[in-house]
């Protein structure tokens, strides 16, 4: 008997993996790539956390899916709304699930798995947003909840005796400490917190993407650059991110496309590389520069020379402007 997982990367889905797994169910962990996780640090990826999580906490490999061109649309127009920011979580996750469907014949498992907690998030873990899930994802008796299975209607798998309902849960509500204290029986530790999870329930995340859908410009790679960086919206046709430290200013050139445009301070001036991406005119590339220097260590100076540098690194130029005024940088974040 086999059943997929779902593996959100954090505790609540490894748990309700685990509890599975411990009732003799061969567990496919699956993992989904979506480009609304926060930017990994230094050279772990957001997917090489998850596997990691997986191997100890099941001692299996994750398999990882990337459907990242799949979700985008999703934040256009969702079907059932969005929550607290530009986050559509009950069509998200109805998503995932019917791919999670379509791989039960392909890999010849009979259920799937999901970590979700009735009462934990109130847009798309209330019980109504629950059987809405079920049954637009075509899962309607083969979704196992087991961390809230004693809260909801008994499943096929429950029914016909694949797993024993005897040992599964009721956990309802907002709380945590009951998944800490089954993690602690599983030995299960270094996981991530509750607070990490989907950038698009973040303010600051969520108005950056709203920027993009304004001006027809959601796609993966500016979603990416959405991670990093203060951004200002120059114009309808041209956006600049300008790098807070050293590991931005880094990314933000690995995030560099053919006809974006790179900025730097002098060489004897510690400052920001910022990238501006987008028609770009003599005025719009002054005002670019006067950013850049805004952000320069040399308060001092009143004027400075900013190199601008176009992609893929075959032109370069510099201006010597003054500073942004802060108004004008108020007026142009966003």
């Amino acid at each position: 008997m086999k059943a997929i997982a779902l593996i959100s990367g954090g505790l609540d889905s490894i748990l309700a993996a685990r509890m599975v797994q411990e009732q003799g169910i061969e567990v496919i962990p699956l993992h989904f790539k979506v480009p609304f996780c926060h930017r990994a640090k230094r050279s772990s990826s957001p997917e090489a956390r998850v596997d990691s999580l997986v191997q100890h906490a099941l001692s299996l490999p994750a398999r990882i899916i990337d459907e990242g061109h799949t979700f985008l649309p999703l934040l256009e127009n969702p079907r059932h709304g969005f929550g607290s920011g530009a986050n559509p979580c009950i069509d998200c996750k109805i998503l995932m699930l019917r791919t999670a469907r379509r791989l039960l014949e392909e890999w010849g498992a009979h259920f799937v798995i999901t970590g979700e907690v009735l009462g934990q998030r109130p847009m798309s873990q209330h019980r109504r947003a629950l059987g809405i899930i079920e049954r637009e994802s075509g899962l309607e008796g083969l979704l196992l909840r087991p961390l809230s299975a004693h809260c909801l209607p008994e499943t096929v798998p429950e029914k016909e005796g694949w797993v024993a309902r005897s040992r599964l849960l009721g956990f309802s509500g907002r709380g945590r400490r009951p998944q800490m204290v089954l993690a602690e029986q599983f030995r299960i530790r270094d996981y991530p917190n509750p607070a990490g999870g989907c950038l698009l329930t973040d303010r600051v995340f969520s108005r950056r993407i709203r920027d993009l859908l304004r001006y027809d410009a959601l796609t993966l790679e500016n979603v990416e650059l959405l991670k990093a960086g203060r951004h200002f919206r120059i114009n309808g046709a041209l956006k600049l991110v300008v790098g807070r430290d050293e590991e931005e200013n880094n990314f933000l050139e690995s995030m560099a496309l053919p006809g974006d445009l790179t900025f730097y301070p002098p060489e004897d001036i510690a400052g920001p590389c910022a990238l501006a991406r987008g028609r770009m005119d003599e005025e719009s590339l002054a005002l670019c520069c006067r950013i850049t220097c805004s952000y320069c260590d040399a308060s001092e100076a009143p004027e400075l020379t900013i190199t601008h540098r176009a992609m893929p690194g075959t032109r370069e130029g510099a201006l010597k402007v003054p500073r942004a005024e802060n108004d004008l940088l108020k007026s142009l974040a966003v």
